[in-house]
């Protein structure tokens, strides 16, 4: 838990609370914050199962997942090739794209050029495109004078898709099964102190949405983790625009290795499934495998 990257701070938050949760349900925890001394550390404990609680980059983007291939220990979540592909935005949408799954356009460009020029209509969206939990998200709509002024500690290489409006849905996916759909309520951007700050957001789980959109959400949540070759748990984000119907549901990205607090999205599914967050926790353990 805990790493290097701009999502520390979740990461520490969901590793205390997995490893609480394992322990009440009899395993031996060890807590480590991965650090450059990582491997060492792994090799000094040598855990039967790694339970990986890192977000972001580093550690979920198939980077630890090698790490934990070449010291052979099982571990939770998504292997390297799914960790890498889902944490790449837009080579995550050439995916679903081909998986005939619904995606908006989105552009990869130079944040210099992002910062002259508006290289898609507006509105549209500018992303890292290897970066979790919202993390230096800009929306820049038709009313604005001009291209967004992206801060410094932007990439050189940024992300670019067309807004897709509408409400926040998500589903969780546990190994061959889609749990359920959850509206994201806000007040505004679903951004990174709606999904972490107290009073952010409202969650409506099960959405109450036409069945239509509930199945589709489901379907396309299964669909995307298979089509990424996910294993364990994972998170399908969607936007939907009710106006349009089922043409308005659009498939945003899939989060291998989603929040882990017990009133995290995925727990809060699982636990309307009948999953309570230490089965969920101790199902992630039994699950845990390497070599794939």
């Amino acid at each position: 838990m805990g790493g290097p990257s701009a999502e520390r701070e979740v990461s520490l938050s969901s590793g205390r609370e997995c490893a609480a949760a394992l322990r009440g349900e009899g395993f031996e925890v060890i807590e480590i914050d991965a650090a450059e001394d990582l491997s060492a550390r792994l090799a000094d404990v040598q855990p039967d199962v790694v339970f990986n609680a890192l977000h972001g980059r580093w550690g979920e983007d198939g980077c630890v997942q090698g790490l934990l291939e070449w010291l052979r220990l099982p571990y939770t979540h998504s292997g390297v090739l799914a960790s890498a592909l889902a944490m790449d935005k837009q080579r995550s949408k050439e995916v679903y794209r081909a998986a005939g799954l619904p995606v908006v356009e989105s552009v990869i460009a130079k944040a210099s050029e992002v910062r002259e020029r508006h290289v898609l209509a507006p509105p549209y969206v500018v992303k890292p495109n290897n970066e979790g939990s919202s993390v230096g998200v800009y929306l820049v709509d038709a009313e604005n004078n001009g291209p967004p002024q992206l801060s410094d500690d932007m990439p050189d290489e940024v992300m670019v898709e067309t807004f897709a409006p509408g409400r926040e849905l998500t589903t969780t996916v546990m190994g061959d099964r889609a749990l359920t759909v959850t509206d994201i309520l806000t007040t505004g951007w679903y951004d990174y102190d709606a999904k972490y700050k107290a009073g952010g957001s409202r969650h409506v789980v099960p959405a109450e949405v036409p069945a239509e959109i509930f199945d589709a959400c489901l379907d396309y949540a299964l669909r995307a983790h298979r089509a990424l070759g996910c294993r364990g748990v994972s998170r399908t984000d969607f936007r939907w625009d009710e106006g349009r119907g089922l043409d308005g549901l659009i498939l945003l990205e899939t989060n291998t290795q989603p929040g882990m607090t017990p009133t995290s999205l995925a727990p809060e599914q699982a636990a309307q499934a009948g999953i309570s967050f230490g089965k969920l926790c101790a199902w992630m353990v039994e699950d845990a495998s390497c070599h794939r």
